[in-house]
């Protein structure tokens, strides 16, 4: 706990409070909001004066009150939109802000929500019961979004981190033809050995699993932990994220999970849509094997893979400075390129 002791008293204890629930992670971002955007993190150096953004808490068809949000730029004309899914126990509404003033300065139109059940939209904190059904959430806003007169005709790309990989890959699945390419860091196609317990643990784990689904019990290794920054000072900054889902995995979300990435370790043949793959060589989160599976499998020649000798599983965050820019300056130059393609159809 030593790198919250430079916050306020009262951070503190809003950092150690229970946030299950919506409310209490909606107070906790109004509390760390202006703190956040103050920390010394090189995704906060990006100017926000040219980008126009916009908040909104939107009823789904599920009837869970889900937080959106959306950078476009102030004055340029739009290239194309990009869709985030964030990455497991993340949100939208910390380090991605930076991403997102990059991306939407260069010309883009970003769109991301939290997922229910993470961050700033209803539901329990960190659990997924349903993999299929937080697809469709997402896949339900971002169709509200490409369907408005201004976007429906630019072109449309998905951006995917870890988890939101996978999410990004099932929502291709589901939609085929809709999108005009996707961008994934260190997407969750397969856990790396590291991260999976012992064949009896998971038997066990299962059984319980469909008893207590929303129990936080899945053991995870300390080196994992560690593996999510390599950037020792960024990684003293971890808690100001605090709508982070800091416990262990709750058990029915880690079945939904592994079955998620199981199916799609059976799929990676389907893929047909344009690929920048990203991935960190070090990484023992997701595993840099399966990017590489992906992007020989993948049905596409427009495919392309980035491999970041040393690099950890957190490429926009918790890498040295000069990482986190030349992964920016990929994602951005692919994106123009391929905007610029489509553009000219």
């Amino acid at each position: 706990m030593g790198e919250i002791e430079e916050m306020s008293e009262e951070l503190q204890s809003i950092y150690l409070s229970n946030m299950d629930e919506a409310p209490a992670r909606r107070l906790a971002r109004e509390a760390f909001k202006d703190v956040q955007f103050a920390i010394d993190h090189c995704l906060f150096q990006f100017p926000s004066d040219r980008v126009k953004m916009e908040e909104v808490y939107e009823v789904n068809s599920r009837g869970l009150k889900v937080f959106t949000k959306s950078w476009l730029p102030e004055k340029s004309p739009l290239k194309a939109i990009v869709c985030y899914c964030h990455g497991y126990a993340d949100t939208c509404t910390f380090y991605f802000e930076g991403v997102a003033r990059k991306l939407a300065s260069s010309g883009f139109g970003v769109f991301a929500l939290d997922y229910p059940g993470f961050g700033l939209s209803d539901g329990l904190h960190g659990y997924i019961s349903s993999f299929d059904d937080l697809v469709n959430d997402v896949i339900e806003h971002f169709s509200k979004v490409k369907e408005q007169k201004e976007y429906e005709h630019l072109p449309s790309f998905l951006l995917g981190e870890s988890m939101g990989g996978a999410i990004a890959l099932k929502i291709h699945f589901k939609q085929p033809n809709e999108w005009d390419g996707a961008a994934l860091i260190a997407p969750l196609c397969k856990f790396a050995e590291d991260m999976i317990p012992h064949w009896l643990v998971m038997q066990i784990l299962i059984g319980v699993a469909k008893v207590l689904p929303k129990t936080k019990l899945v053991p995870q290794k300390e080196e994992v932990k560690d593996n999510i920054y390599r950037d020792m000072k960024k990684r003293k900054l971890a808690p100001y994220n605090v709508l982070l889902y800091k416990d262990r995995p709750r058990l029915g979300t880690a079945l939904e999970l592994f079955k998620a990435t199981q199916e799609l370790e059976q799929r990676l043949e389907e893929v047909s849509l344009p690929l920048l793959i990203m991935h960190g060589e070090a990484d023992i989160i997701t595993d840099p094997l399966a990017s590489k599976a992906l992007y020989q499998k993948a049905k596409i020649k427009d495919k392309k893979l980035c491999l970041y000798k040393d690099a950890f599983h957190t490429l926009l965050e918790g890498e040295p400075d000069e990482t986190i820019f030349h992964v920016l300056d990929d994602i951005i130059s692919w994106l123009e390129e391929h905007s610029n393609t489509k553009n000219k159809v």
